[in-house]
């Protein structure tokens, strides 16, 4: 059979492993019964509005959606307060994290700088792009080093990446710290906080540069529908931006990246207030509740701001997340995220939760 040459940077490329599906556990162990806590989705699923709009759109699907996405674009300006113009709406976050690298840094010259043990997204579009990325230690206890990011960075650095609230480990900047390296960055370097999880940081304003964006002239943020609007199936996300920026992304991407339901999806998810709120208080009821009683098993519990909670179990975590595999509860073993001895478990349902407590004393306590 024929071979045809790639890129160098493709012959080794290491994919992105996301976590089980349930259907995959049931199939492997012969269960009926699945819980997950593993992916960090939504414990109430998809709100009713959004259902509903995407019913009530469905029979639209063979039309091509209006390019940008305005609606959504103007409603997402709206509801975190920045001008229209600093918004991108995208396939994701992800899709804005991929425009970035490819349109702000040259390959060659430019490099980036993020810290280890992050979302594998960036060190995945720095080596497709052909860049320079450095990996940045991380401080005692998995503190986030904002100090060392600013000290890695150079003239030729193009972006500093910063998950706040983190995965995995739920710890959040502040928006003093976060200022003070925006404002030590080099000349041309943006500073991009990716706020995945943002909407479970409390008080939300201790965490968000985003409520003094006016404030900034490099800051770039990223918000996802995924997670506390129940959308990750939708894939479904954006960008806060410079405007001069988001002009030149948006002329140079390509067309109709997000599909007509996805848009119609987004805005109803935003009009459900109800939705939104409930999730909040599931998942802080639910925090304080996986902090507390996995404490009392005797695990190491990182204090968090999102929705999960990253332990480190007095036993093998490899061990312990296989037992609770087969026995029906996914979560996350973080070997992939080099935490070996560490487990992401996000907060599910109420049930769910004291299902997840209960099978895990049971295997600590034999």
């Amino acid at each position: 059979m024929r071979e045809f040459t790639v890129r160098p940077e493709i012959m080794d490329f290491a994919p992105y492993v996301p976590g089980l599906t349930i259907e995959q556990i049931q199939a492997r162990y012969g269960l009926t019964s699945v819980i997950k806590l593993a992916s960090n989705e939504n414990p109430l699923g998809t709100s009713p509005l959004v259902m509903k709009a995407i019913e009530r759109n469905a029979a639209r699907a063979f039309r091509y959606p209006e390019n940008h996405t305005p609606r959504l674009t103007k409603a997402v300006a709206e509801n975190v307060g920045v001008p229209e113009e600093c918004v991108l709406v995208g396939n994701g976050s992800d899709e804005i994290i991929d425009m970035l690298f490819r349109m702000k840094c040259v390959p060659g010259k430019s490099n980036v700088v993020f810290y280890e043990h992050s979302f594998a997204m960036y060190g995945m579009c720095a080596k497709l792009c052909g860049l320079e990325y450095r990996v940045v230690p991380r401080g005692e206890d998995c503190a986030l080093p904002l100090d060392a990011l600013a000290e890695a960075a150079d003239e030729n650095t193009a972006l500093v990446v910063v998950t706040s609230p983190d995965n995995p480990t739920g710890l959040a900047a502040g928006v003093e710290d976060l200022t003070v390296l925006a404002g030590v960055l080099p000349k041309d370097c943006l500073l991009v906080v990716d706020e995945a999880y943002i909407e479970f940081a409390w008080p939300p304003e201790s965490y968000s540069p985003v409520q003094a964006f006016d404030k900034f002239e490099n800051l770039v943020c990223l918000r996802t529908f995924s997670k506390a609007y129940g959308l990750a199936g939708m894939r479904l996300g954006y960008g806060i931006m410079p405007a001069s920026l988001a002009a030149l992304l948006r002329n140079a991407r390509i067309p109709f990246t997000v599909n007509l339901l996805a848009e119609e999806a987004g805005l109803a998810a935003l009009e459900d207030e109800t939705f939104f709120n409930e999730t909040l208080s599931v998942v802080m009821r639910g925090r304080e509740y996986f902090t507390r009683e996995l404490t009392r098993l005797g695990c190491k519990v990182w204090p968090s701001q999102s929705n999960f909670v990253m332990f480190r179990p007095p036993m093998d975590a490899k061990t312990l997340f296989q037992t609770l595999l087969e026995r029906g509860i996914i979560v996350r073993h973080l070997g992939n995220f080099g935490l070996a001895d560490c487990i992401r478990v996000n907060m599910g349902t109420d049930r769910e939760n004291e299902l997840f407590i209960r099978a895990v004393g049971d295997i600590l306590n034999g």
